[in-house]
């Protein structure tokens, strides 16, 4: 599908959604717009289309689209419109840019990690089987007012959890993997003195080699009793193992948007383990993110037409 009549000389994008242009204005003269949202096997374009475009902006949350990569050969710049890119780096072509999501999940994420602390503080999940089972057993819960919270993973998702537990009358206690004490954070390497002293961590970290198993038995044990594990980053940085032996104990809790292996499978005992919440990995993906993306989207097709640096470049 083709959004523009081809113009003797200018610049080819693939992009995930049609209509743009009626919604944020005209492309710029000399761009070819061609739409491939990935619920097809493969774009209904021709190779020679294909291999012309310079520009593609994947589709988001659509598994396996990276397969057309290797017949893109006149690529220049990928946008994934996740935050998390780890996987698309040993698939990405040499000499091609890559662009990330970044900002465009920080409300969603955000509103998705709190309202997770607040589940398991408020004790909904049980409130909700209550009401199925038709039984009124009213019972005091523990808070989130107060309590001390630990965000390990301390970027733009980070600070947008911040001001929803603020106002939540939280204290948060800033982690990043480098320590900046002008803005009162603390380095991952300080995680062992940090956690004893917190109610609630939660991770919002993107896998790498260094965040892989970051929560492990050790610092999970160096939790106080009751505390809460929250993880909306990746799976992987977080032990599965270790976690279950602390909630199968009674001692831990936890809200899982993300877990290892993902997807959970039907059996997997962190389903019915006790005093476990988990969501589908679906915490960027709220109502809020769509206009976000569209207009990053515009703006980086309009930035390639005038030869003009990328938003979001990956590493930068």
């Amino acid at each position: 599908m083709t959004e523009s009549t081809p113009a003797p000389e200018g610049v080819d994008v693939l992009l995930p959604w049609a209509g743009l242009a009626d919604r944020h204005g005209p492309w710029p003269a000399g761009v070819r717009v061609h739409v491939w949202d990935g619920t097809t096997p493969e774009p209904q374009l021709p190779e020679e289309v294909l291999c012309k475009v310079g520009l593609w902006v994947m589709p988001y949350a659509v598994p396996g689209t990276e397969r057309l990569l290797p017949r893109l050969t006149g690529l220049r710049a990928v946008q994934s419109l996740s935050a998390g890119v780890e996987k698309l780096l040993p698939v990405v072509p040499q000499g091609v840019s890559l662009h990330n999501g970044r900002g465009l999940h920080d409300a969603s994420t955000a509103e998705h990690a709190l309202g997770l602390v607040l589940a398991a503080q408020r004790d909904l999940p049980r409130w909700v089987a209550d009401q199925a089972a038709g039984r009124w057993e009213p019972h005091f819960t523990r808070s989130l007012a107060d309590c001390r919270v630990a965000v390990v993973g301390y970027g733009s998702i980070g600070q947008a959890l911040e001001r929803r537990l603020v106002a939540c009358e939280a204290e948060v206690v800033r982690v990043a993997r480098r320590a900046r004490p002008e803005q009162d954070v603390h380095a991952v390497t300080e995680l062992p003195a940090l956690l004893p002293t917190v109610d609630v961590v939660v991770l919002v970290l993107p896998e790498s080699p260094s965040t892989a198993g970051l929560l492990d038995a050790g610092l999970l044990a160096a939790l106080p009793d009751d505390a809460l594990v929250v993880n909306v980053g990746r799976g992987r940085t977080l032990d599965t193992e270790a976690l279950l032996a602390e909630v199968r104990a009674g001692r831990l809790r936890a809200a899982l948007d993300v877990t290892d292996p993902e997807p959970l499978p039907a059996d997997h005992p962190l389903r019915t383990a006790p005093g476990v919440l988990v969501t589908p990995h679906v915490a960027g993906g709220s109502a809020s993110f769509r206009p976000r993306a569209e207009r990053l989207v515009v703006e980086q097709v309009r930035r390639f037409a005038r030869k003009e640096p990328l938003l979001n470049a990956f590493g930068a």
